[in-house]
């Protein structure tokens, strides 16, 4: 990859973990599902301007809307409100660390799902370590730790497995414009979260959120949903898939200094060795620095 493209996955990684940071910030003020709605249906209409109308967007939205629908409830929706539900009682670099096995859940729900993504061993190797640090960082030891319930750690890792089907779910979107497939989920989202918010939280009865949530919720929004999702589709086009998915290391310690500087947080032992586990196997996942390694 070219310095250019490192830079630029480097912000993403920066930016996704942000958003785990704005998330924290926010849900302190608005309820759960509330916020998952202010995230989606803002994102949404700043890629509907973004789009406007280019790529075919509203022949897509037409004809794919039922797979809209799926890959929003299972790539945005579900994922996104048991990430908030779990920040209530988390921090952002935790949740961040636990949400970084969404690509060991990818490998094992397309191996069982399709048959051209077979698990190897290296894969299998890969993904037992991503599994051995998240069991590390929920396991006997969560329940010693009076000040976190093991609810809140669980959350971040069932919104990992909701990303690997979709994942596996998004291959139906090849040939579809990449802005278009982001802006179609995000708006297929949002029409689902409306209602739920409306029931669950009644945002009418709410009090304003602080100038600083406020903010928060835009950052979200638009800098860590919608410019994140123009960001990401740029670096797919210069870089190839498998490049891209190396910000999936990135973001945990993005998330992590930004809750260190700003929030006060810190890591427990068990925390940082989790964290490694999981690096180690996203590394053996990718397979280049193994492939190098080999003779010949």
């Amino acid at each position: 990859m070219s310095t250019l493209t490192w830079g630029l996955l480097v912000l993403l990684g920066l930016i996704w973990g942000g958003s785990f940071f704005f998330a924290r910030i926010a849900v302190q003020q608005v309820p759960p599902f509330t916020l998952v709605f202010l995230r989606l249906s803002l994102a949404a209409l700043a890629l509907h301007l973004y789009l406007h109308g280019r790529f075919g967007f509203y022949d897509a939205l037409r004809s794919r809307w039922r797979q809209f629908l799926v890959m929003g409830l299972i790539n945005n929706a579900v994922p996104h409100t048991l990430i908030f539900m779990g920040q209530t009682e988390i921090g952002a670099g935790l949740a961040a660390i636990l949400n970084a096995t969404t690509p060991i859940f990818t490998v094992l729900i397309a191996n069982s799902l399709t048959k051209d993504e077979k698990i190897t061993s290296a894969k299998l190797a890969g993904c037992i370590l991503g599994l051995a640090g998240t069991a590390v960082m929920i396991g006997p030891g969560a329940f010693a730790r009076s000040d976190i319930p093991f609810w809140a750690l669980l959350l971040p890792v069932l919104a990992a497995v909701s990303y690997g089907f979709a994942g596996t779910y998004g291959k139906r979107f090849r040939g579809v414009a990449a802005p278009v497939t982001a802006a179609g989920q995000l708006t297929a989202s949002s029409l689902m979260m409306l209602p739920v918010c409306l029931a669950v939280d009644s945002p009418w009865t709410l009090s304003l959120p602080s100038t600083g949530a406020i903010a928060a919720i835009l950052g979200l929004a638009l800098l860590s949903t919608a410019f994140a999702y123009i960001l990401f589709f740029r670096i797919m086009s210069l870089a190839g898939a498998t490049n891209t998915s190396l910000v999936t290391l990135l973001v945990p310690p993005s998330a992590i200094l930004l809750g260190i500087l700003f929030l006060g947080e810190h890591l427990e032992a068990t925390d940082i060795g989790g964290m490694l586990l999981i690096a180690a196997g996203l590394v053996i996942l990718d397979g280049r620095i193994v492939a190098r390694r080999q003779p010949g």
